[in-house]
């Protein structure tokens, strides 16, 4: 097994000079090529810390060291990273299920955080047991987790070699427009998001949308398609240009909750009404969206108990149970509100 030494060597620099760049110590300035080396021998040797591990096999679990076990989440979020009431549910669920097999999460991350590479090493190097991810990582990233950890479970993710519990999106979307069009609607916006590399015509919220246009013979229009990548601001101001299109729509489909509020709210700073005016729907039913102005209709998806199920495979998992890869997809429900 490769020391820091080797990582040094590899480097041509100090083993100091290791030490400092991977606690990220700022002590003595390190040039970016220099950082650049120690990261890619760092990579190349597959270096992390406590080489010597304390093994955490099937026999010692079922006889109850769960004390040994270490869990981790890679927690997907569209705000900062406890404020996005969707993944919280999920995570919500996650924790309960863990902590009644008397378990616990012992690592919480971001993608984001593990793009910085002290983040990413100090997490390869915490000898995880489990890990959920809640997010489709990069092959890099991926591959160097899944080194590291023995079982990792997904939770509507991409990852086609582990389990992932998840919700239709094709299908909640079009329970959603579904919905517009029984209301008499034809004229109907998507406001939804992509993960900036994929068109948001491979976004499975927006083929659902698409299919019941097709269905219904009208016509797919992009001057009131917007991707708005998840972020609230670009979604106010792409619910600004749809709402200023020569044939504005008489409803909008939004691909979350938190889109759906900041397009009612958009709506009616441009001195329009819900649903007067405008009918708008979300998808997944976060607890605020009874509260809004009006209540705002949604589909509701089993957010909490995506988080449970997880869970429980990745204890199985743990626990010895072994099977091919499954894919669970939890039910759906239009949840009918005000703002409709």
């Amino acid at each position: 097994m490769a020391t820091i030494r080797d990582v040094a060597k590899m480097a041509n620099v100090s083993t100091a000079t290791v030490s400092r760049i991977l606690n990220a110590d700022k002590t003595y300035k390190v040039t970016n090529e220099t950082r650049e080396r120690v990261w890619q021998a760092v990579k190349t040797l597959n270096y992390v810390r406590n080489q010597v591990k304390e093994s955490v096999n099937k026999v010692d679990i079922k006889n109850s060291t769960v004390s040994k076990v270490k869990i981790g989440c890679i927690l997907c979020v569209t705000r900062e990273k406890y404020t996005d009431p969707y993944f919280m549910s999920i995570l919500s669920g996650v924790e309960a299920k863990l902590i009644e097999n008397g378990y616990s999460l012992s690592v919480i991350r971001t993608i984001n955080e593990l793009q910085d590479p002290t983040i990413l090493f100090n997490t390869l190097s915490e000898s995880l047991t489990g890990l959920i991810v809640m997010e489709t990582l990069s092959d890099e990233i991926y591959s160097q987790l899944k080194d590291k950890v023995e079982f990792i479970v997904g939770i509507d993710t991409k990852h086609q070699d582990i389990d992932n519990v998840c919700y239709d999106q094709f299908a909640a979307a079009e329970k959603a427009v579904q919905h517009l069009i029984d209301k008499g609607h034809r004229r109907i916006g998507f406001i939804g998001g992509t993960d900036g590399i994929d068109p948001i015509r491979k976004e499975q919220r927006y083929r659902g949308y698409l299919s019941v246009l097709e269905d219904n013979n009208i016509k797919e229009d992009f001057d009131i398609v917007k991707n708005c990548e998840w972020d609230s601001k670009m979604c106010y101001s792409k619910t600004i240009e749809i709402l200023n299109v020569q044939d504005r729509p008489t409803a909008i489909f939004a691909a979350s909750d938190l889109m759906a509020m900041i397009a009612v709210n958009a709506i009616y700073e441009q001195g329009l009404k819900v649903p007067d005016d405008i009918a708008v729907i979300g998808l997944s039913n976060i607890d605020m969206s009874k509260y809004s102005n009006p209540p705002l209709s949604t589909i509701d998806v089993p957010k909490t108990q995506m988080g449970e199920i997880a869970a429980e495979i990745l204890i199985t998992l743990i626990k010895g149970e072994r099977s091919l890869p499954k894919k669970i997809i939890l039910p759906t429900s239009l949840v009918v509100r005000n703002s409709t």
